[in-house]
């Protein structure tokens, strides 16, 4: 009887895992995307994260100079949606496992994307975090920006590279010493990024003091919508497509003097530095091709309903001897 107990409470201990997800080729494969089991069903959040997915594919395979792209994704459906055809069941995928999961705000966040970084510079993040509003509001536009071609690429880059925000919101200017002379700048990457300084709420330009090298209180710098530096992704992500922003900031363009996380965590290397430093840049090649040489492909899987039966043998033949039993499914 001990040992029937212990293989129980060893069959019963969580297998904790890390992402599933595979690089072949420049191809990111078996990428999870699960959905929290308490949301209610709404297929456009289906819709829209393939949407998400498929457009980011190729600004990621552009702003990483023709070397990643996503190729394969799991989306993976509550039990309690109406279950369809083209659902799949799933193996050893998980919402424990997932890279990306959909699920109602923390106080903290509200609707802001986010990706959960318990590592340092360069390590992988756990994964990241949309809400169902941010996917299905699309008047979040003007505020996050491009779901696709900018938010998505932003967090994954958090995610599997472990590089940090050029913004600080905490901080967001920073002292400029140019030729002796102090000046306060935006924190920001690239430094070439412009835009206008207003306070907060308003559209009144904010008040410099020449002696205290200080804006006033409550003063914000705003990017322009249009602009003519290309980065950086970890910066700008909110401008609209419009907007040139398709790269990463490298050692030519990276700000070292903006007080920022990429800045703090990184040892003031540029986000390209970092990721041109990882196991993924080492085991690729570019991919001499205008577009991903793959459209990304989409499973649906869905959890199902598993039943077990335990069958006993209480026969005369067992009379005297050890109960008979196995399981099997139904």
């Amino acid at each position: 009887m001990r040992v029937f107990k212990s293989l129980v409470l060893l069959f019963l201990l969580p297998v904790v895992r890390g992402s599933m997800v595979q690089l072949k080729n420049g191809g990111y494969e078996d990428i999870i995307i699960a959905i929290n089991p308490g949301l209610p069903e709404d297929g456009n959040i289906i819709r829209n994260i393939m949407d998400m997915v498929k457009e980011a594919s190729t600004y990621l395979f552009n702003a990483t100079k023709q070397r990643f792209f996503f190729k394969s994704v799991k989306i993976i459906i509550p039990l309690h949606w109406l279950p369809k055809d083209e659902y799949l069941s799933v193996k050893t995928e998980s919402y424990d496992k997932a890279d990306v999961i959909v699920a109602n705000p923390f106080l903290k966040y509200g609707d802001d994307p986010y990706t959960l970084q318990y590592g340092g510079c360069g390590e992988k993040g756990r994964y990241i975090h949309f809400t169902p509003n941010f996917l299905l509001n699309d008047n979040l536009y003007n505020i996050y920006g491009s779901r696709g071609t900018k938010v998505f690429v932003h967090e994954w880059a958090h995610l599997r590279w472990g590089v940090f925000d050029e913004y600080n919101n905490n901080a967001p200017f920073y002292v400029s010493i140019n030729s002796g002379n102090a000046s306060v700048e935006a924190t920001r990457c690239s430094a070439s990024v412009t835009g206008k300084y207003i306070v907060q709420s308003t559209t009144r330009k904010c008040k410099y003091d020449q002696q205290t090298k200080l804006y006033e209180a409550g003063c914000k710098f705003v990017p322009d919508k249009t602009q003519n530096a290309p980065a950086s992704i970890m910066y700008m992500q909110s401008l609209p497509s419009v907007s040139i922003v398709v790269e990463f900031c490298d050692q030519s363009t990276h700000n070292e003097n903006a007080t920022n996380m990429q800045n703090k965590m990184c040892n003031y290397h540029s986000t390209w530095e970092v990721i041109m430093n990882s196991s993924d840049f080492n085991n690729t090649s570019p991919i001499n091709s205008a577009r991903p040489p793959f459209e990304t492909s989409f499973s649906l899987l869905q959890t199902k309903d598993r039943v077990v039966c335990l069958a006993l043998d209480v026969s005369g033949s067992m009379a005297g001897g050890l109960i008979k039993g196995n399981t099997s499914n139904c």
